[in-house]
């Protein structure tokens, strides 16, 4: 299917809780990589509670003799009782700052993964800071900001929406990802606000993000609930999303 790739401007919006979230949801295998360059496994030390030991890492994955393609099936991590696998991020923000020259070659093994039926989705953590993956996030088939939609958030969001839709330096194909719509402005607001257009939405709800967020027990009526219905819904969002960004990219191609 695609490799689509997850960032914020600021807020804490919930970028790797989402990541997460529409993992569980995504109807094909599929690969997190945490590429957030802040540091840390949210997926270790959130959902699995540090129930399980540190293993390999994204260091691990890009330093690696062998190259990101032979080390990865070594590297990523299988996710218990589901059909997700993650590459845990750097231990330090330091670490993810050594890095920076080797995006690229990542970002094309990622993109090979769709021929064996694996999808990957890109917690890319927060924008401009150092060892941020600017490559992955500009090659993907679909990236998106995760933006709350109360005013301080979007204020953050704008210079950054400006940015990223730059011909030659911006994102291949992007879009907003808005948690909590209408609390309080819209969809519509938001997109003529940013000028990029409102792919998908989720619900902003605390309790439901803590099953993902922190490993909190799913409460009751979890799968039918708003959260989870939202993220469902969110999946088919950005796989259509992707499907419309590759017919216009073959059609761009064959004028």
């Amino acid at each position: 299917m695609a490799v689509i790739a997850l960032a914020s401007a600021s807020g804490s919006p919930g970028v790797s809780t989402t990541a997460l979230g529409l993992a569980m949801e995504w109807p094909r295998p599929v690969l997190v990589v945490e590429a957030d360059p802040t540091g840390g496994s949210s997926i270790l030390a959130g959902y699995l509670r540090g129930h399980m030991q540190p293993g390999p890492d994204l260091v691990d994955l890009m330093m690696s003799p062998l190259g990101p393609a032979e080390s990865l099936p070594r590297i990523a991590v299988p996710i218990p009782g589901t059909t997700i696998s993650y590459v845990a991020g750097t231990r330090t923000h330091v670490q993810a700052a050594a890095l920076r020259d080797r995006w690229a070659s990542l970002s094309e093994v990622l993109a090979d993964l769709e021929a064996t039926g694996q999808d990957v989705i890109v917690d890319a953590g927060r924008l401009g800071l150092i060892g941020s993956p600017e490559p992955l996030m500009c090659t993907a088939d679909l990236t998106v900001l995760v933006v709350r939609t109360y005013l301080p958030a979007l204020v953050a969001a704008r210079s950054w929406a400006e940015n990223v839709t730059q011909p030659g330096v911006g994102w291949r194909w992007p879009g907003l990802l808005l948690v909590g719509e209408g609390m309080p402005y819209t969809s519509r607001e938001i997109s003529r606000l940013l000028g990029l257009p409102v792919v998908a939405e989720i619900a902003d709800d605390p309790v439901g993000a803590a099953v993902f967020h922190r490993g909190a027990p799913q409460p009751r009526h979890f799968t039918t609930g708003a959260y989870a219905r939202s993220l469902r819904a969110a999946t088919e969002e950005l796989q259509a999303e992707v499907g419309r960004s590759r017919a216009a990219v073959t059609s761009e191609a064959a004028r």
